[in-house]
Order: C-alpha cells, then structure tokens, then sequence
C-alpha cells in the first residue's frame, strides 16, 4: 500500500502543534522556576510533577471509557490551552508575576508552572500517539511513524525560537503564543477526523467494557512485554534528566537574568530538535529498514553507555555538557521514541489507550522525579557522586535486556498475527 502523504501531513502538523507549543514554554518553565522558586529545588519539583500526574492519569482512564477518541483531545487540549492563557496573565501581575525577582520556595505560581507544563506534554502526546495507533497497523507504522515525527520538528524548531527572544518577546507573552497554538490543535484534530472519517471505527459508548481506573496499570504489571516498553520509554529519561538538571543548574550560574537562561535553553532546545530532524529524515527509516526494529532499540542505550563511558557527561564546562546532551536527546527523539511507539501496534485497545497513559505519562514524570533525586547526588559532595556515577551503567544494563527481550517478542507477534491483550 503506497503512503498517504497528506494523512502524514496532517498527522505531523498535529503533532508539531502539540510539541510546538510544548517547545514555546519548556525553556521558560526551566528558567521561570529557578528564578522565582531557586535551582536546588530542580529535583524536588520533579517528585511533585508524580504526585500531581497521577490524579491526572486515574482520571484520563476514567475519560477513555466515557468518551470518543476524538472527543477526549478536543477536552483535554482546549483545557489545557484555557491554563496557559491564565497562567501568561499570573505572569503579567506586578507582585505575583516576573516582574518579582526574589526567589522563593512559596512562589506557588513557578510550581504551578512546572507542574503544568510536564502534565501538558505527557498527557497530550501520550493520546495522540494513542489516537494514531488506534487505525495504524505495523507495516504502515514503519513507514509512516519515521515521517511523522520527521514533520513534526518543524514545531519543534520553530517553539524555541521564540523562546530565544525572551528578552525582547517577554515571559507572559511567550506563554500566551504557547496557548494560542494549543487552542489549534483540536481545529486540526477535528479537521483530519472529518478527512479520513472512514478510517475510524465508531465507538459504541453504551457497550463499551468499564475496565476501571487500575485497568491500564494491572495490564502493564502483569505482562512482562509491556514492563520492557515501559523500562524502554523511561530508563533513557532517568539518565537525560539527571545531567539536564546540571545543565539547567550550571546556565543559573552563568547568566544574570531568567529571560537569558530562558534564551540559552531555547538554544538547546533548538540544537536538539534540528538535529533530531536530520536523523529522523536520514537516519530513523533506513536504520529501521535495514537492522530491523531489535538493533534499532539498541542504539539509544549503547550509545548512552558509550557517552558515560567517556566521562564528558561529568565535566563541569556547560558548553560541553550542551554538545552532548543535544546526542543524547535528539537520539531519543529520533530513534527511541519512534521505535516504541512502533511496539503499541500488536497490542489491544484497552493497552493503547490505558497502559499506554500509564507508561508514558506517569513513567515519563516517575522517571524525571527519579532522575531527579538520583541529580541530588551530582550536586552534592563528591563522596555520594561516586554512587551516582556506577548507577547509569547499571540502568543501562537493564535497559538492554529489555530492548533485546521487547524486540524479540515484537518479531514473534508480528510473525503469528497474535496480539498482547
């Protein structure tokens, strides 16, 4: 079956939309939140991002039994573009907002920012790689998947150059522009829905199974295929969260202001997503065709190991650190993350849609919060980093045997047309 270039299209814009948008505010979250609130909070404030997803994922189960796929975007972006818009006016306020420089752990607006801004990404893109999957079988999604993300990068490229104009552009404008582009992706969503309306089975809400909030998290602990996407999605955010946090904590200490800390992470944040594009147009489908998707899952964690291995990641010179967390994150991007989503295919709905939110939402922000505990270490004394420095190679270790176990079952299920219920 040839490629539909314009479902891709379409597809891409959607998520460029969601990533975009996400790109806009991600630099000013890091720099708000050490400005207003202070660095050695970094960590603790990836704990609370769990503590608050949760809540968030039990009801998004709840939602998916309720509603129609499309219908439950609309909700929770429109909901999401309404917080940022009140957010970019907080920030506006004279005593709540920016304009107060000092710093404070009871700045609750710079933890409400956060929080908020993780929640966004890891709910909306976890459902719209869950919308995908829903009509994509695994041929398609190896030809399509690679493009998909590919188109996307462009709102990943563009978000942080505004990004990189905070100075002039303003920190409640910046959020404001992220919340206007949110507000168009349920235009989009609906528009392609209305495009390939065949393409979609109708949802009988009356007969759909209640399977519950805990659905989705039983699933994920008791089949062992689902644990190895999970350790795949998440182990490599553990370790590019733990030397993120020592980039955002070393920009602090390099520049004066949060409107230039916000200009260096748009940097990049921007670094990262065009490289990512050059593998993912170059790189990702001829890896994949050629390898096959077991070696490719490989890449991401061997090539981690080879980094740690070489003690760069350790080095307290911020531009060094720049250069190589800009390969570790456009790998992730470029090869992992389309890789696993590729891993949803042979699975059930009720996975797609529960133990996928699971994974990806609360493993994504667990894995941040343990990422982030674990960076304690590299800020603090010399004594307790020696245990941070072996504990990589350790999630590496187990990350490829998870890659290798994934892979493999992926081929069987492939092979004999069985699905994971």
């Amino acid at each position: 079956m040839p490629i539909d270039y314009k479902k891709i299209g379409l597809l891409s814009t959607i998520l460029a939309l969601i990533v975009g948008s996400y790109w806009i505010i991600r630099p000013v979250k890091d720099a708000l939140f050490v400005g207003i609130v202070g660095s050695s909070y970094l960590s603790y404030v990836k704990i609370v991002s769990v503590l608050f997803l949760i809540p968030l994922i039990l009801l998004y189960s709840k939602l998916v039994d309720i509603f129609e796929k499309r219908t439950l975007i609309y909700l929770i972006t429109i909901f999401y573009g309404f917080f940022f818009l009140f957010i970019s006016l907080y920030l506006a306020h004279p005593i709540i907002g920016v304009a107060n420089t000092v710093s404070s752990k009871y700045r609750l607006l710079g933890w409400l920012f956060y929080v908020g801004t993780d929640s966004f990404i890891s709910l909306v893109y976890t459902l719209f790689w869950s919308f995908v999957s829903s009509f994509v079988d695994t041929a398609t999604a190896k030809r399509s998947y690679p493009l998909i993300f590919a188109g996307a990068q462009i709102g990943t490229i563009i978000g942080p150059e505004f990004a990189k104009h905070a100075t002039v552009i303003g920190m409640p404008t910046l959020v404001l522009i992220a919340s206007c582009v949110i507000f168009l992706i349920p235009l989009v969503v609906m528009f392609f829905c209305r495009f390939y309306f065949n393409d979609f089975e109708i949802d009988n809400l009356s007969n759909r199974t209640k399977t519950g909030f805990f659905e989705g998290l039983r699933l994920l602990l008791v089949k062992p295929y689902l644990m190895g996407i999970f350790i795949i999605a998440s182990f490599g955010t553990i370790i590019a969260t733990i030397f993120e946090l020592k980039l955002v904590y070393l920009a602090k200490e390099s520049y004066v202001s949060i409107e230039k800390v916000t200009e260096f992470l748009g940097l990049y944040g921007q670094s990262i997503n065009f490289s990512t594009l050059i593998i993912a147009l170059f790189g990702t489908r001829f890896i994949i065709k050629k390898f096959g998707l077991m070696i490719s899952l490989l890449i991401y964690p061997i090539v981690i190991f080879i980094i740690l291995f070489s003690g760069i990641l350790y080095s307290s010179s911020l531009w060094a650190l720049f250069i190589v967390m800009i390969v570790i994150k456009c790998l992730g991007y470029a090869f992992n993350n389309p890789i696993k989503e590729i891993m949803y295919i042979p699975t059930s709905t009720d996975i797609k849609f529960k133990s996928k939110g699971w994974i990806d939402a609360i493993g994504d922000q667990v894995a941040k919060g343990f990422g982030g505990g674990i960076g304690l270490l590299y800020l603090g004394s010399m004594t307790i980093s020696l245990f941070g420095f072996f504990l990589p190679f350790v999630i590496i270790f187990i990350w490829i045997i998870a890659a290798i176990f994934v892979g493999k079952t992926n081929n069987k299920l492939i092979r004999t047309g069985d699905i994971i219920k």
